[in-house]
């Protein structure tokens, strides 16, 4: 039964094709240019003033749109739809269910899931997002609608137009797939 079940799964348990070393270089360059463009906003312009620029789903969301480029995942749309939509249900929830932070976290997640998919923006760092608004302590917390903006939507911002420039570079690599 169980070898049975095995050579089912041969077929499937194959690793992904690999991908080559110029893929990887483009990869890297635009990853580090996107966090470091954000993180050098964060350190330079806004650290002091109680806000934040840089937040940790940033990094899921270089993963897609530096490292998947052709991902529907990483497009545009999803990546600012994706991060503003979840912010503002985050700090939603974070508001209605404030006291319960393990209530908050789950509704901000699942409801940034269905409003994602609903829209056509779904990020799965949006999710994240999302959770940060709930769970990110009094500077996030005191962002409150704002959070939105600045990180959420201005930081996506900033790793989009590193994307575009990036991505483009390369002849193999073309990016955006699709706007909307």
């Amino acid at each position: 039964m169980i070898t049975d079940y095995i050579a089912k799964m041969k077929g499937i348990t194959k690793s992904p094709p690999g991908v080559s070393a110029l893929e990887i270089f483009w990869s890297w360059v635009g990853a580090f240019l996107g966090i470091a463009a954000v993180g050098l906003i964060n350190f330079t312009l806004i650290d002091g003033t109680g806000a934040v620029m840089i937040i940790g789903s940033f990094g899921a969301s270089a993963v897609l749109i530096y490292g998947a480029v052709k991902s529907p995942l990483a497009q545009p749309r999803n990546l600012l739809g994706g991060h503003v939509l979840s912010a503002i249900i985050g700090v939603a929830c974070f508001q209605l269910f404030g006291p319960n932070l393990w209530l908050a976290g789950a509704a901000a997640v699942a409801t940034a899931i269905a409003l994602m998919h609903a829209t056509k923006t779904l990020h799965p760092p949006g999710g994240a997002t999302a959770l940060i608004a709930v769970i990110g302590g009094e500077n996030i917390h005191s962002l409150g609608y704002l959070y939105a903006l600045v990180p959420a939507g201005a930081g996506a911002l900033v790793m989009l137009l590193i994307a575009l420039l990036v991505n483009n570079i390369p002849r193999n690599r073309r990016y955006p797939e699709f706007w909307y």
